[in-house]
């Protein structure tokens, strides 16, 4: 008999981390950069992989997929303006995944930013998940490679909006450095420094900071709360602004100081 719905965590590269959502027996996997850990993960844990579902196209999220077509005959879920040529289901906001093979319905949602087409996956029946890609980090966000400050704010904004008990399985373990960044941005801020201890104590440990919670996130990326005022006197202090811009402009300018932190 089919076990509950699991998320097992697969480290791969210097600080990424593939998805495997599984029941026991079939297994969908997020972004599989590297196909060799998955492989690997999918004959120690005695599970047949279903289906692959990519949020956006930067190869350590694309790059296992087509070893694994060689060993399964799956679809590939993924965006549809991201110019994945491997995806056989194109995927937009609106848009709702049967997964093959397992009980898991997701909802698609837009996040550009860091990619023009980049895209999420959100589970709303059973334990609320969000699998944000680079979008969303524990304590921070993706870099703008592709999309605009106003697009990844809105995309956050998207997210942030989200039950707080989601749990959120981003991409990659940057937590420390996001969160020293996110201290140095609001360093009044108690729960941001509750979780710096916290999250510390964890990687000290050698285990992932992630997934985090929508809730955590809104308490304390600065990103998801760049609207503060004391997030934009900090940026005046540092130099970062004039006084009297946008909310938009403020969030460029975080993340443009992110960039260089």
């Amino acid at each position: 008999m089919n076990q509950k719905l699991s998320v097992l965590t697969v480290p791969a590269f210097n600080d990424n981390y593939l998805w495997l959502i599984h029941d026991g027996v079939h297994a969908a996997v997020v972004d599989p950069g590297d196909a060799q850990p998955i492989l690997a993960a999918l004959q120690a844990n005695s599970l047949a992989l279903t289906a692959i579902l990519l949020t956006h196209h930067h190869a350590d999220h694309t790059g296992g997929v087509p070893a694994l077509l060689q060993h399964y005959a799956v679809p590939v879920f993924g965006p549809r303006h991201d110019g994945i040529a491997a995806v056989t289901q194109p995927l937009s906001e609106g848009d709702v995944v049967d997964v093959p093979g397992l009980p898991l319905r997701l909802r698609v949602l837009d996040v550009p930013g860091h990619t023009r087409g980049h895209i999420a996956y959100v589970r709303d029946d059973g334990e609320p998940w969000l699998f944000c890609g680079d979008t969303l980090f524990a304590g921070g966000c993706g870099r703008l490679f592709e999309g605009t400050p106003a697009q990844m704010a809105a995309s956050l904004e998207k997210l942030a909006a989200l039950p707080s008990e989601t749990k959120v399985f981003c991409a990659h373990e940057y937590t420390l450095s996001n969160l020293r960044f996110a201290l140095a941005v609001e360093p009044g801020n108690m729960a941001l420094q509750a979780r710096m201890e916290a999250d510390s104590r964890t990687r000290d440990r050698g285990q992932p900071t992630v997934p985090s919670t929508i809730g955590l996130e809104r308490n304390t990326n600065p990103f998801l709360r760049y609207a503060e005022p004391q997030i934009a006197a900090q940026l005046l202090t540092a130099g970062k602004l004039h006084g009297g811009e946008s909310p938009a402009a403020v969030f460029a300018a975080l993340r443009q100081w992110k960039n260089t932190f």
